[in-house]
């Protein structure tokens, strides 16, 4: 009895080991979840790594105003490149600036902003390929009417898509999870 008295802490310390590090692994609440295997291969859409001079910020509803990607600073005729293997969904323009579009599969969709490219919808690409040219034109040659850039100076607008719902574009090059303390085991004399 005095064997299985002394067993019963250990079994009982390796099984909150075991739930605390299945918690950790786990989606947090609201995160949503990519594609096995989606993380692996992602990469700046411009290089070098870029200052992010805009971070993501998700409205609390769909409707409601918010910043539905990342901005980086980028100078207008950089090589914007797919950061990830994909299917270019659209290319053209939205209101008053050419936008790209990338399908990568598993639900995950990267747009990018105001990118001139040649590339036409249905064609493939693969990652860190340049899809096309970060298009910056000084606003004084913008048409009357047409709304102020984007960014104080030059950048590139990256939106992510996760089964229709914007996410963070951060989470698939930077790790962003949080960081979790586990206590040390009890050395010798504690």
């Amino acid at each position: 009895m005095t064997r299985l008295r002394r067993a019963t802490p250990l079994r009982a310390a390796v099984l909150l080991l075991l739930m605390v590090a299945a918690l950790a692994a786990a989606p947090w609440p609201g995160a949503a979840v990519p594609a096995p295997g989606a993380l692996a291969a992602w990469q700046w859409p411009v290089t070098p790594q870029p200052d992010v001079v805009r971070g993501f910020d998700k409205p609390a509803q769909r409707w409601l105003a918010g910043h539905r990607g990342v901005d980086l600073a980028a100078a207008g005729g950089t090589a914007v490149r797919s950061p990830a293997g994909g299917t270019v969904r659209f290319a053209g323009h939205v209101v008053d600036r050419p936008v790209l579009t990338v399908d990568h599969g598993g639900g995950l969709v990267s747009s990018f902003e105001p990118v001139a490219s040649t590339l036409s919808p249905g064609e493939a690409v693969a990652a860190g390929q340049t899809v096309g040219l970060l298009d910056v034109r000084p606003p004084a040659l913008d048409p009357p009417g047409t709304k102020q850039p984007h960014c104080p100076g030059s950048c590139l607008h990256w939106g992510v898509r996760l089964d229709g719902e914007y996410v963070d574009p951060l989470r698939f090059i930077l790790d962003r999870r949080p960081s979790i303390l586990l206590p040390l085991p009890a050395g010798p004399g504690s």
